[in-house]
């Protein structure tokens, strides 16, 4: 893989998809090695791994790439909404509620991302939004499975009155989505504080998904009950 470490102390701009799903997600079979390969030829420079209640992947990818993977977990809370942690070290079980989450995130050193807040389900249709927008440091934006698109929009309205920093994400269950959005930001070290950081200096970039695309995770559900597979 052509995985050289980024110039970090320059001033030129790198992009993030903050993101991402692999195989560690019950709804996805995307190889993690793929999906890193696959951001990079796409110009992404860096990308979160952030698999369902799972942390194993995200952290062993980064381990081996530390410039390219920032190591996360997508949290499925009490609430029956997703929150997901960055930069995290410790998997935070299913059904842990949404402040507590929050709170483990950061005594964790981790940085607190809140993902399509005003999707129907796994946002919980905006419900929790103002309610959890205090205790976030990045409101997701732009999130391309989102269908109708226009279930963004709030959320960069709400990132505004809040003052939060604004992330994106292609949110990519299969290769073909990865860098589908991202934040242009100056480059910076792979740590929580860098990344606030440039995300105050970010520009969102994003375009939304095919709705087929769903299709595949359908296919991943299945495919993961039938027998032989891991």
């Amino acid at each position: 893989m052509g995985c050289r470490p980024l110039n970090t102390g320059s001033e030129h701009a790198i992009r993030l998809d903050l993101h991402n799903h692999t195989r560690g997600s019950w709804d996805c079979l995307s190889d993690p090695e793929a999906l890193l390969q696959r951001a990079l030829d796409r110009g992404v420079h860096r990308i979160a791994i952030t698999d369902h209640n799972r942390l194993g992947v995200a952290l062993a990818m980064h381990e081996k790439y530390p410039d390219r993977v920032i190591p996360g977990e997508e949290i499925k809370t009490r609430e029956g909404i997703d929150l997901i942690g960055l930069y995290i070290r410790t998997e935070i079980p299913k059904g842990t509620g949404a402040e507590e989450a929050c709170r483990r995130i950061r005594a964790d050193g981790g940085l607190v991302y809140l993902p399509h807040p005003f999707a129907p389900g796994k946002g919980g249709g905006g419900r929790f939004a103002e309610e959890l927008a205090p205790s976030v440091d990045i409101l997701e934006v732009f999130n391309a499975r989102l269908h109708p698109g226009r279930w963004n929009g709030p959320a960069e309205e709400l990132a505004r009155c809040h003052g939060k920093l604004r992330g994106a994400g292609s949110d990519a269950h299969t290769l073909r989505e990865v860098g589908g959005a991202w934040v242009e930001v100056p480059a910076h070290e792979n740590r929580p504080d860098a990344l606030l950081r440039a995300l105050a200096r970010g520009q969102v970039h994003g375009r939304t998904a095919p709705v087929w695309i769903h299709l595949a995770s359908t296919w991943a559900k299945v495919r993961k009950t039938l027998p032989g597979s891991a």
